[in-house]
């Protein structure tokens, strides 16, 4: 499988990983352990996706079945909002790597660049947007240079090799480049054909940025959510369908082809074992010019996972 070599540390990160977001709890562990055993290497998980500790339970089972070495693997995990304070980020970190049972993580992101209220994780984990009421937000005075700051001392540490942002603008990281001690690694942010971003993509490529893309299938994961917008389902339109049946392919596999094509990594989810693998296979093919301008022509800059949406106090990307 290709990768893209980080920045500082030289790791490799595979250009296609496993989502773990809304794989359900029950289900999580043997879904790690099948993945890893078609031949995936890299786990996106998240706290706010609850499911670190079964996740941890497959990547424990495949090391110990001889599938895998620790080293072969690339896990990641995010920092969740209310845990952005110099008093929590470490603390917080640490509680995540003994979920997953392991002693680093390959990469840990901050999850969103908005800070809210502490919540005690005996009370509620993960806390998700709302506090312990469950309908309030309740945002938090945490600026980023001071979750950064504890980010960097996540490295020295070795909780994790790398570190990074997630769903963070220009602006911001302008922002961050002019204190950093360490720079972010990696950017993962949503991406897929009715959201281009083009300029953030040569922006993180003109500062030696890897990007990873969320939501590769636009409103597949968002339809149960009523977050779609509206639009046509990626897996039926035009442009994908008639490339897809170029290449003799899926159109899931057209759509993460499309993204790392660009130099993007992607983190595609399934529970359909056959999916599963056909997710992976998405090297040994190649779109042509014209498709490739076919489907980022799709571009609608319409957002599926916006906060603001939420809160309009935190709307990042107004």
């Amino acid at each position: 499988m290709s990768s893209i070599v980080l920045k500082r540390t030289n790791q490799k990160m595979p250009v296609v990983g496993f989502g773990l977001w809304k794989v359900t709890k029950s289900s999580c562990a043997d879904t790690v352990y099948s993945a890893i055993k078609a031949g995936y290497r890299l786990f996106d998980g998240a706290g706010d996706y609850g499911n670190e500790k079964e996740a941890g339970e497959g990547v424990r089972r495949a090391l110990h079945d001889g599938i895998v070495k620790r080293e072969e693997l690339f896990i990641t995990s995010k920092l969740w909002n209310t845990f952005h304070s110099k008093e929590h980020v470490n603390n917080t970190a640490k509680m995540q790597l003994k979920l997953w049972g392991l002693d680093y993580f390959d990469l840990f992101l901050v999850h969103f660049p908005i800070a809210l209220e502490y919540i005690e994780p005996s009370k509620k984990y993960p806390p998700e947007w709302w506090g312990i009421d469950g309908t309030t937000v309740t945002l938090a005075k945490v600026p980023m240079a001071e979750t950064w700051v504890e980010m960097e001392k996540l490295v020295d540490e070795g909780v994790a090799k790398n570190i990074g942002i997630s769903n963070t603008s220009g602006s911001l990281i302008c922002d961050i480049y002019r204190y950093a001690r360490i720079e972010p690694q990696v950017l993962q942010v949503e991406i897929h054909p009715y959201l281009t971003q083009e300029p953030l993509l040569k922006f993180a490529k003109t500062l030696g940025m890897a990007v990873t893309a969320y939501s590769s299938f636009g409103p597949q994961s968002y339809f149960e959510l009523g977050m779609h917008g509206g639009v046509t389902a990626l897996f039926t339109h035009n442009a994908i369908t008639s490339a897809a049946s170029k290449v003799n392919r899926t159109p899931a596999q057209v759509l993460l082809r499309w993204a790392i094509q660009q130099g993007l990594a992607v983190v595609p989810k399934s529970n359909d074992p056959k999916r599963l693998v056909q997710n992976l296979a998405v090297e040994d093919f190649e779109l042509s010019e014209a498709d490739m301008k076919a489907i980022s022509g799709l571009n609608a800059n319409l957002r599926m996972n916006n906060p603001g949406d939420i809160d309009p106090r935190m709307a990042i990307f107004a």
